[in-house]
């Protein structure tokens, strides 16, 4: 009898000592009333996430410094660019894994706050996850790299960025056929405004996005020119060719193997490379057009060469330009007299 006292006696005192330690640590008080959550415990765990932030932020600026001395002053390149993206992810996966194993030690609570999380954050920052998103989908489906002409969320211009959730671009202007699309540029030409345009990256899944770089560095551009029926528009296209061919890009510029790319990849024949004079017949004159092949950059100073010797070449062959006119009309002044009424 004794002894079963004494086995039950053990036994609670085994099961109070196991809630004791079972039992969450009490938290501060202040005035009074205990502050939930904020225990020894909590503190240590806030201090090492500190304390990892504070080291990813040290590792990521030392990286760069140290991928700065290997490139030099090669800024803007591709080789950067991935770099510095690497880097980011690199160091972001280790500080996420690192908060996650100092705060959820147990696998279980883990999988439980991570679901609660999740759809809270999923539901207040749609349009956030949506951008990360959209990083990805740039990274991975080779949407565009650093220093690419693009057109993003109604945004031209040259890639100068890409974060996790934005894209920086020095904006640029439009061509004259251009003009009307939104929103509209003071500089009528694709060059610089100076103005540098922030997207954000969920513009991907809402907008086409135009490369004009990418895999196919060139554009075809046109130039037109009326000519008056009677004149001789043979000498025009003559003129207009061989502006063309001396500016513009042709099969013998590019060189062969950039020809044998093309024809392989893109299917485009040695004809298109090379300039060429297309005729349309209208009600008021022939318009000539010159189509030729540009590099990305660079254009403008191309088509004011060939605009200055298409000129010349006018002059000299005593051709002018078509153009419209009108005939002013003056009417006689008409006299009008107003009927007195008599009473």
């Amino acid at each position: 009898m004794q002894q079963g006292i004494t086995d039950l006696l053990n036994s609670a005192q085994t099961a109070q000592n196991n809630a004791a330690a079972a039992a969450p640590l009490e938290g501060a008080q202040v005035f009074g009333v205990t502050l939930i959550g904020a225990t020894p415990e909590n503190l240590h765990k806030l201090l090492l996430t500190l304390g990892f932030i504070i080291a990813a932020w040290v590792i990521t600026k030392l990286l760069r410094f140290v991928l700065g001395l290997f490139i030099g002053s090669r800024g803007g390149t591709r080789f950067q660019f991935w770099a510095k993206q690497g880097v980011s992810l690199v160091v972001a996966a280790i500080l996420v894994l690192s908060v996650l194993s100092v705060w959820f030690d147990n696998p279980a609570r883990l999988a439980g706050v991570l679901g609660l999380i999740g759809a809270g954050v999923a539901f207040a920052l749609q349009r956030v996850i949506t951008a990360v998103a959209g990083y990805f989908v740039i990274l991975r489906g080779r949407t565009f790299n650093v220093g690419d002409r693009i057109v993003m969320g109604g945004v031209r211009g040259d890639v100068l960025d890409l974060s996790f959730m934005q894209t920086r671009i020095m904006e640029m202007g439009q061509s004259p056929k251009e003009q009307g699309d939104a929103p509209s540029m003071w500089i009528r030409s694709r060059q610089f405004t100076g103005r540098i345009v922030t997207v954000t990256n969920d513009k991907i899944f809402d907008e086409p996005v135009y490369n004009y770089t990418r895999e196919f560095p060139y554009m075809w551009d046109e130039i037109n020119l009326p000519v008056k029926y009677g004149d001789d528009a043979s000498t025009v296209e003559n003129i207009l060719l061989d502006a063309a061919r001396r500016n513009a890009l042709t099969h013998e510029r590019i060189g062969d193997e950039e020809v044998k790319r093309l024809e392989d990849e893109f299917g485009i024949p040695v004809g298109e490379i090379d300039p060429r004079v297309y005729w349309r017949m209208t009600d008021n004159w022939l318009e000539l057009t010159v189509r030729f092949l540009l590099p990305d950059h660079g254009g403008r100073g191309i088509k004011d060469a060939m605009s200055r010797e298409i000129l010349a070449g006018l002059n000299k062959a005593k051709i002018e330009i078509a153009s419209g006119t009108y005939a002013i009309v003056e009417f006689p002044p008409v006299k009008v007299e107003l009927a007195t009424q008599q009473g």
